[in-house]
């Protein structure tokens, strides 16, 4: 059994890996790593720097702040600017800009916003707020899915009525496959995240190995568990297999966790999603089933807005398609900071360019 920091930020595995990386790696490969979480991990340990030039690594779209389109940050601010509403959300999200405010703006002009470190904590404010209307705005891949269904069956449980769900959950596959079908994007193979595949299982990624031919190996967020899936990754493509590798078997199985896979399926169903940078992707997100319309915020609310079209200037989009680093944006580091953020990839705390901001300003 592997100590999590002793042996999974050991020195020595970590450069005997990066060696064998570089003998192995003939030639130039893209590997995507669909999560923001392992594009912290990669720039924070330096691993991009000691794969050698042959492994250029793509970021992908899988965070979760960074890919909520502007039309939907406009309800946001709408709901939360009602009177006797509490808006509760999770904190990132708070200070992404919409078309003419953010969350964190009309807050400060009286708005009841509040950010949750621990999602379930709606339902207190709920309970002690029966005054008030609730909406928890609830965003995220099928990491956090669950939890919002477990919030939804308590509070159908406890009989709550002033709590509303604004739902933003997406999928990974359907996303992922949508930027394959782009040939502008370059991928060779994929990092898949394990958090998400703890839920979901290997096989939501049978399409992209199957249909795309591009393997996938999930992987953990340590150094030694990326550069073991970026390791088997160069094996894969070397003997031209392609194959979905389990390096994250510790906790993921194959399966998925069913419970987890049994209470989405009870509470939401399939709809489409227009995901910032990507555009609109059939069947990539979720809605409450029709059955719960008493507690969704999109239905109970007359919910009216009129939304302004992107910031240009700013490269976020292409950086969630892969097309582009955050270098290659003009905004990076001058007119765009953590504290006076231009597009969702700075401001989020898994968004690619406050990953570069953070480990890589001035390189």
């Amino acid at each position: 059994m592997r100590n999590l920091i002793t042996d999974f930020r050991d020195k020595d595995i970590i450069f005997n890996l990066s060696k064998l990386i570089k003998k192995e790696a003939k030639k130039k490969i893209n590997i995507m790593e669909i999560c923001g979480g392992h594009t912290h991990s990669i720039m924070k340990f330096g691993l991009d720097e000691i794969v050698g030039e042959n492994i250029n690594f793509i970021h992908g779209p899988g965070c979760p702040v960074c890919v909520i389109p502007r039309n939907r940050l406009d309800e946001a601010i709408f709901l939360a600017s009602q009177k006797d509403i509490i808006f509760c959300t999770l904190a990132d999200l708070i200070r992404v800009r919409a078309s003419y405010e953010s969350l964190a703006s009309i807050r400060s002009k009286g708005a009841d916003v509040r950010a949750l470190y621990s999602p379930l904590d709606v339902l207190k404010i709920a309970n002690d707020n029966k005054d008030k209307k609730v909406i928890f705005f609830a965003i995220g891949f099928e990491t956090t899915t669950p939890m919002s269904a477990v919030i939804i069956q308590k509070c159908l449980e406890l009989n709550i009525k002033n709590l509303f769900f604004h739902i933003n959950h997406v999928r990974v596959p359907e996303v992922v496959e949508e930027i394959l079908n782009d040939k502008d994007v370059l991928i060779d193979a994929f990092l898949g995240p394990s958090h998400v595949s703890v839920i979901t299982g290997e096989e939501i990624y049978k399409n992209i190995v199957n249909t795309y031919k591009k393997p996938v190996a999930i992987s953990g967020f340590e150094p030694v568990d990326i550069l073991e899936g970026v390791l088997n990754l160069i094996y894969q493509i070397n003997n031209n297999k392609c194959e979905i590798y389990n390096e994250y078997d510790r906790i993921v199985k194959k399966e998925g966790n069913l419970k987890a896979k049994e209470l989405i399926d009870k509470f939401f169903k399939r709809s489409d999603f227009n995901f910032k940078g990507v555009g609109v992707v059939k069947n990539s997100g979720l809605e409450l089933r029709d059955e719960f319309d008493f507690i969704n915020a999109k239905k109970v609310f007359d919910i009216k807005v009129q939304s302004k079209p992107e910031n240009k200037a700013c490269a976020c989009p292409d950086i969630l398609r892969g097309k582009k680093k955050p270098f290659d944006c003009k905004l990076f580091a001058k007119i765009c900071t953590p504290n006076n953020p231009m597009g969702s990839c700075m401001v989020s705390g898994e968004g690619a360019c406050s990953a570069y901001f953070k480990y890589k300003k001035g390189i």
